[in-house]
């Protein structure tokens, strides 16, 4: 006979989970102190981590070994220079050999008197500037970008550059307009219960804006109000070329957390989590100094304004995975475990985080919700359009006249965003492809961007919204090149918890490496990766390879398929 299951309403269960949840945040800012202060290999220090902090040595191995903060030697000096897509289109890719000249180290490597080691990343960020790097935690940006790591230049660190095309901005009106944040969360909690914000974004029809784009009224309800609910802001904003959280996370935070608050009150949640990518220096300060004053001013806590409601904020910091952007990998980096996807169901809003129900919310996604409880859902729903409502942040590159964030209505056209907002390519150059929604996106062609900037739109010209990033590239970029980039950056970033990711990435990268088109086997290895990943990862890179082809024009003969 099988054993039971522990049942999830178990105290001793709980009691358990709890322990191990209070030993996996002493592992993962264990682990990031101790890399800080060796360069060995993690397979000679993280066992002993895992020991002291009271759990398995293979509990600190694994996650040690897996995310790229910890697997990466760390000198006196760590510089992590940004590998993404708009650094590689910035200059070709040609500025990461640049910086390891300048350093007189490869990237993943350390100086053999342990002073700088460097680590190439995907992204910082800095998609407006690029290319990118960080010293330490400081910035640096642009062309000259080896002259500042050496002293040679003055460091350059642009603030992101923010502006609204809607005439009402939802997402940055703190931002642009010094609205005051937590003016909704008061008189909600004191006078108006959780149903009333649970109907109001229902009626709004807003849907995540980290990708899947679910909707979100139907995720908080899917998660049934269980006392034990946790709510995780997810600010793992992986995709290259999208900045627009590190915008919210550091020029509005408070606003991300009211956002949190409101999700949390009505999904009977008295546990929130904003998770901050490593690659966010400044974000992570900024959201853990903007928890502090909230407790202090009465916003969050045990008896919030003085009433029965509690919630209780924590902000943890992401140790570098792309994939842990998935909300299943979330989950298990935030239980001190490898950032690997898991198959669903389970749906994380039945057994998420320590097997607890756990609706995962992207950063913008939340940021929304407070204009939404102010204004009303209705006011929501007709803008944009009627199958995707409301509005968007939209990051343009630095290949663009005017990059920056821009606040856009769904349904507003690409080729208005590329030519009228971005002001077309800097120096007069001629686009050749536009990469739209990061690596799990696609590529339109320069006389294909007619399309309305929606899920359903751009589905349907061969690309993705995603994050929204929209990366331009002009006709100095070999196609051959920026092929072998996206294979490179599929398997140097595929967890390898499947097969079919794992593998084909890597034979992808072999192929796009070698002199000669890629040949039938290519068809079925690309089928195998969209049809029979775990995650969207993998099945995404092929369709997106397919939409580079495809606007090429026949330059990439072969990969059309």
């Amino acid at each position: 006979m099988t054993a039971p299951r522990p049942d999830e309403s178990s105290d001793a269960f709980r009691a358990l989970a709890a322990r191990r949840g209070r030993s996996a945040d002493r592992l993962m800012a264990s682990l990031a102190r101790v890399r800080a202060e060796t360069a060995e290999s993690p397979r000679a220090w993280a066992p002993s981590v895992g020991i002291q902090v009271g759990l398995p040595a293979a509990a600190a191995l694994g996650p040690a070994s897996y995310f790229a903060d910890f697997a990466t030697p760390h000198g006196r000096r760590h510089v992590r220079v940004c590998a993404a897509t708009a650094c590689f289109a910035a200059e070709g890719g040609r500025h990461l050999a640049g910086v390891e000249a300048a350093l007189g180290v490869a990237a993943g490597n350390v100086t053999p008197d342990g002073e700088t080691s460097l680590q190439a990343v995907h992204c910082l960020g800095y998609c407006y500037a690029g290319p990118a790097a960080l010293d330490g935690d400081a910035p640096r940006t642009g062309p000259a970008l080896a002259a500042q790591l050496t002293g040679r230049e003055p460091p350059r660190a642009p603030e992101i550059p923010a502006a609204d095309a809607t005439g009402d901005p939802v997402l940055l009106g703190g931002v642009l307009c010094g609205e005051a944040p937590w003016q909704v969360w008061p008189g909600v909690v004191t006078a108006r219960g959780p149903d009333a914000v649970h109907r109001e974004v229902a009626v709004s029809g807003l849907r995540g804006r980290g990708g899947a784009g679910f909707r979100v009224a139907a995720k908080w309800a899917a998660a049934g109000r269980a006392p034990d609910t946790v709510v995780v802001a997810n600010g793992d904003e992986g995709d290259p070329g999208s900045y627009a959280d590190r915008l919210l996370m550091e020029a509005d935070p408070d606003r991300v957390l009211e956002g949190l608050a409101l999700a949390c009150f009505a999904c009977g949640a008295r546990r929130g989590v904003v998770l901050v990518r490593s690659e966010y220096p400044r974000a992570l300060a900024r959201m853990r100094e903007a928890v502090e004053q909230a407790y202090a001013a009465g916003h969050l806590g045990s008896h919030v304004h003085g009433t029965d409601t509690a919630v209780d904020v924590q902000v943890v910091w992401g140790a570098g995975s792309y994939v842990t952007g998935e909300e299943t990998a979330l989950i298990a980096s935030l239980e001190g475990g490898r950032g690997c996807a898991r198959p669903r169901p389970p749906y994380p809003t039945r057994r998420g985080l320590w097997d607890a129900p756990t609706v995962v919310n992207n950063v913008e996604t939340l940021a929304a919700v407070p204009w939404i409880v102010a204004r009303g859902g209705g006011a929501y729903a007709r803008r944009g359009t009627a199958e995707e409502t409301g509005t968007k942040l939209v990051c343009l590159s630095e290949r663009f006249a005017r990059p920056g964030a821009y606040e856009v209505e769904l349904g507003t056209s690409v080729r208005r965003i590329v030519t009228e907002l971005g002001g077309g390519l800097r120096d007069g150059a001629e686009l050749a492809v536009l990469q739209v929604g990061g690596p799990l996106g696609g590529f339109l062609a320069a006389d294909a961007l007619d399309v309305p900037l929606t899920e359903a739109g751009l589905s349907a010209g061969g690309a993705a919204l995603g994050h929204a990033g929209l990366v331009a590239f002009d006709r100095q970029v070999d196609p051959r090149d920026l092929l072998r980039h996206i294979w490179e950056f599929a398997a140097a970033e595929s967890c390898g918890a499947c097969s079919p990711c794992r593998v084909g990435s890597r034979r992808g990268l072999e192929l796009a490496a070698g002199p000669l088109p890629p040949g039938p086997a290519y068809g079925r290895l690309a089928r195998v990766m969209a049809e029979a990943s775990l995650c969207a990862f993998g099945r995404r890179i092929p369709p997106a390879v397919r939409s580079l082809a495809r606007a090429c024009e026949g330059r990439l003969a072969g990969w059309e398929q």
